[in-house]
């Protein structure tokens, strides 16, 4: 295969089950300039850059599910809420369930309610590096670009959830990214869309592409490459759409597959 691109998730994907890297991986990619790894992931941008200390100028980041994207240290992208959509879908989440947690995700900072518990203010900093405790979501949603809505299912019933946002509006969209949490943003916002836009703007073809992934919130970016690889701890629905299917991350899959598909 002639592999320009390789797109890949973290959690459950490339991470194994307990956040580790592989070790082979920061040595592939130093091997292999002439491809662009990309990290793409639900995470923050600046929870990446704490994931790869001194190795994310090698990479293409996409953040917050890819309305966020860096090319080696660089903003090359961004797609953020209108207000009345984040304050809408607030008040929604507000009128739920006390046990919901909401965060509100800036391109500055993750913001969250000072009220929480420790639990989920500790969960939320996995994936945030940067977070403040606030009380007034509404006023810090004013005073930043707001990339996404994150809520926080302590009791992993997401799934359940998920049609409640069916009236979010034409503009944004939830998506279930794991079974404690589903994601808001502009329906425009998907890996799969961050992965068209580099594959253009690099011109590279799909054909030239592979994404491997585990969960929903990977589809697009599957569906983006013509070599889509769901990992074999995957979401039935995600491996029913991808052409390969890759051993678990926590029995080295992606760097298994790597090692046969580029040179």
């Amino acid at each position: 295969m002639n592999i320009k691109l390789i797109a890949l998730d973290m959690d459950g994907t490339l991470l194994d089950s307990n956040k580790n890297l592989p070790k082979s991986f920061i040595p592939w990619v130093k091997a292999h300039p002439s491809v662009k790894t990309v990290i793409a992931s639900g995470r923050q941008y600046y929870t990446i850059l704490r994931d790869f200390p001194a190795f994310s100028d090698d990479l293409v980041i996409v953040a917050e599910n890819g309305a966020l994207i860096f090319d080696h240290g660089e903003q090359i992208f961004m797609d953020s809420m209108p207000k009345e959509d984040i304050h809408k879908a607030l008040n929604i989440v507000e009128s739920m369930s006390d046990e919901i947690v909401p965060i509100v995700c800036g391109r500055q900072s993750a913001y969250i309610l000072s009220s929480v518990s420790e639990e989920a203010f500790n969960q939320s900093a996995i994936y945030y590096e940067r977070i403040k405790r606030v009380d007034d979501l509404h006023f810090w949603a004013n005073n930043d670009d707001i990339l996404k809505i994150a809520l926080f299912f302590a009791k992993r019933d997401a799934e359940g959830y998920l049609g409640s946002f069916e009236e979010l509006g034409s503009r944004v969209c939830a998506i279930l990214s794991g079974d404690r949490w589903i994601d808001i943003a502009n329906k425009s916002v998907n890996k799969g869309s961050a992965i068209r836009f580099m594959l253009s703007k690099f011109n590279i073809s799909p054909d030239e592409a592979a994404a491997f992934g585990d969960y929903l919130n990977d589809a697009s970016m599957l569906e983006a490459c013509t070599e889509s690889y769901c990992m074999e701890n995957g979401h039935p629905d995600l491996k029913a759409i991808s052409k390969h299917i890759a051993p678990s991350n926590d029995d080295d899959g992606v760097m298994r597959v790597l090692s046969k598909i580029v040179d």
